[in-house]
């Protein structure tokens, strides 16, 4: 029975004691080192907050611009798959009728039985008419090899669209998954940016959301101020006093992520919707809208052309005179008239 008894435990006493108690107390002290401040993340300052949610903010919408990319690329995809199942069931429909018309003709000939033509010729009462008759049928059979080839081709053509169909649904399929991505990347940045903002104070939060003043001259709905800027340069083209007159119009309408309107907007989504208003359809991305039009210089700028901004191009907004723009911000934000100073610039183009 000894052997099953719990080992005494070995009390030290003395200098031995100390020594323990003190290595006990050292090892506790780093144990809460590591389990406690070390893993509490740093206060941010205001200014630090913001720098990180500009950043998150910055990378959203570039993941909204392949975003859009990805889409447009996917309903492409999808319109295109569509129309082969449409023209596949057409042919299929064809093939059908033609299939049912040759298996009648063959169910009545059986019907009519299957003596030879020299017999038919012999046991006719009229050869006259039976020989009139077989020259018929010799032009019903050359139709129904016709109509035979034509089936032959039916099954081709069908066999062949089920192929490209095949491709096209691979390609969606792989456009949808980046689709999916992307849309994953913006809901984390922009979930993260709302994390930070909510460690700011109520005052800090609005004053992060404040609209910056660059001397917004207000709506110009009717299209006078789209004419002739502040600045007095002109639109190059009715085309664009029409675009900028739609742009005043979307001030005060959300920034909504992969949006063209009209509700609410993405920073390449105004930018079409407001050059579709004017009869002009342009790209819906960014890296695409920027190869859309002359190219110009930054003292060139006239109302209504399109300026992009940081080094990936993947913001835009458009010009309408005296250094400012009309854009969708960001998240959160609303379509607003700001400095084109504001952001990095990276070109900008006339549209014709």
């Amino acid at each position: 029975m000894a052997a099953h008894r719990k080992p005494r435990q070995r009390v030290f006493g003395g200098r031995a004691g100390r020594r323990a108690a003190t290595l006990a107390l050292a090892g506790a002290a780093t144990a809460t080192a590591f389990e406690g401040p070390a893993h509490a993340e740093p206060r941010l300052t205001a200014a630090q907050v913001k720098a990180r949610v500009d950043r998150l903010h910055r990378e959203a919408e570039a993941a909204t611009e392949k975003y859009n990319d990805a889409r447009e690329k996917a309903d492409a995809a999808r319109d295109r798959l569509d129309a082969l199942r449409d023209e596949a069931a057409r042919h299929t429909e064809r093939l059908n009728a033609g299939r049912n018309a040759l298996g009648a003709t063959a169910a009545a000939q059986y019907r009519a039985g299957a003596l030879g033509p020299v017999f038919r010729l012999v046991l006719s009462s009229d050869p006259d008419r039976y020989l009139r008759g077989a020259a018929l049928a010799e032009r019903v059979a050359d139709r129904q090899a016709g109509a035979v080839a034509s089936l032959r081709g039916q099954l081709v053509e069908i066999d062949r669209l089920r192929k490209e169909g095949d491709v096209h649904a691979r390609e969606l399929r792989t456009h949808e998954a980046e689709l999916n991505r992307q849309k994953a990347a913006v809901q984390d940045r922009l979930a993260t940016a709302r994390g930070l903002l909510a460690r700011l104070t109520t005052a800090e939060r609005a004053a992060y959301g404040a609209v910056p003043r660059a001397g917004d001259p207000g709506r110009a709905g009717d299209g006078a101020r789209a004419v002739t800027a502040a600045d007095g340069v002109r639109a190059p083209n009715p085309r664009a006093a029409r675009a900028v007159s739609y742009a005043y119009g979307a001030i005060g309408k959300p920034y909504l992520w992969g949006a063209t309107g009209p509700s609410g907007y993405d920073c390449s989504g105004l930018a079409q919707a407001a050059w579709r208003a004017a009869g002009v359809a342009l790209p819906r991305t960014t890296y695409s809208q920027i190869n859309a039009g002359q190219r110009i210089a930054r003292s060139q700028l006239a109302p209504g052309d399109l300026v992009f901004f940081y080094p990936g191009v993947s913001h835009v907004g458009i010009y309408v005179g005296g250094g400012r723009m009309i854009h969708a911000p960001r998240a959160g934000s609303t379509v607003r008239v700001a400095s084109i100073d504001e952001m990095p610039w990276a070109g900008a183009v006339r549209i014709g």
